[in-house]
């Protein structure tokens, strides 16, 4: 069964940093698109960033563009999230996704729904 783990998230203060960590089990990651988006509370679900099979990147949200930073390792089937110069308004769950590659535009996968797996998510604070 095709599972996704988010880890990494916590409690940091603005202008911090931290690596979110998306693993996959059940399914070798390489096979498929991975997208990061987040949820903060009282607002709607936003595609963060996302990272095709070949590492090719597509930022999703022009108020990470700078900070946040994509990757993928297909050897430890895992996806990163790395951000940097963190801000209050960057708290939100953060979830992973995962799409099956194949013949689409990458700006597709920003919206999610074109997501077919994700995992539960991981609770980012930025706060003093």
């Amino acid at each position: 069964q095709l599972q996704l783990v988010e880890s990494g998230g916590g409690l940091v203060q603005p202008g911090g940093s931290l690596r979110l960590s998306c693993a996959a089990s059940g399914f070798a990651l390489d096979y498929y698109a991975i997208g990061w988006f987040r949820q903060a509370p009282g607002k709607e679900r936003e595609g963060v960033s996302c990272i095709r099979r070949g590492g090719s990147t597509t930022n999703c949200a022009d108020s990470v563009k700078g900070r946040f930073t994509i990757s993928r390792d297909n050897a430890k089937n895992t996806v990163y999230l790395q951000m940097n110069s963190l801000k209050p308004e960057d708290t939100a769950v953060y979830y992973c996704a995962a799409k099956k590659e194949g013949f689409y535009y990458s700006n597709t996968l920003c919206g999610g729904d074109a997501m077919d797996d994700w995992g539960k998510g991981t609770l980012v604070t930025v706060s003093a």
